[in-house]
């Protein structure tokens, strides 16, 4: 099956024109200083501004205020929102109302009960993504590398088409959509050559992997 694909944390146009040449259908800015992948509002903009009608434009937030998705919605005008912080359904309503982008919202997953409040969130989504509940200890809530048991999406139905995260690369993202059988993935840990430095060959053959899986 063939599993449309998100590229994240994209900071030069060198990864971004990879990205769009490749066929991703989400392209993603991390607006969240504490990443390696961070990317202030003006900046996002000028880069992402080739993207628009190309692929939809998400921005990656984690507990973001109200004043900074409000320079978000104003400079970068993303086409979706990322939640993937300690967001509740009131607040991704509230991200809705605030910012007029649609709204993504991650959930971290290692077991079958990290999928109880599934339910509660599609109602405020429109998609919802499955990542790796990081390691214990782990400074970031995403983006480190970390993968979960696909299986324990497989027979799973959702209301809004998902995003399976978390550890994928060209070498497993075919075997990811296979086993957990969703329909969009997410990467950008699994295309870098180091942590926040985006490799065009590697995004180009997740992205072909993706496409013929």
């Amino acid at each position: 099956m063939t599993a449309h694909a998100k590229i994240c944390g994209l900071t030069t146009p060198e990864a971004l024109d990879a990205a769009l040449a490749g066929g991703a259908a989400f392209v993603g800015a991390v607006v969240f200083p504490r990443s390696p992948r961070h990317i202030e509002p003006l900046h996002a903009a000028t880069l992402f501004e080739r993207a628009r009608g190309r692929a939809k434009i998400v921005a990656v937030t984690v507990d973001a205020d109200d004043a900074r998705l409000t320079e978000i919605a104003l400079i970068l005008k993303p086409d979706l929102i990322q939640l993937h912080g300690h967001e509740t359904p009131a607040r991704a309503e509230q991200v809705r109302t605030l910012t007029g982008a649609g709204i993504i919202k991650v959930l971290p997953i290692r077991a079958h009960e990290d999928f109880a409040g599934t339910n509660d969130w599609e109602p405020f989504v429109d998609h919802l993504m499955f990542d790796a509940k990081p390691p214990e200890g782990a400074a970031l809530p995403g983006g480190v590398g970390a993968r979960f048991d696909w299986t324990l999406l497989a027979g799973r139905a959702f209301r809004h088409p998902w995003f399976v995260a978390g550890g994928l690369t060209p070498d497993n993202v075919a075997q990811a959509i296979h086993i957990s059988g969703a329909p969009m993935v997410d990467v950008s840990s699994g295309v870098e050559s180091a942590p926040g430095v985006k490799d065009p060959a590697l995004i180009a053959a997740f992205l072909d992997t993706a496409r013929s899986a």
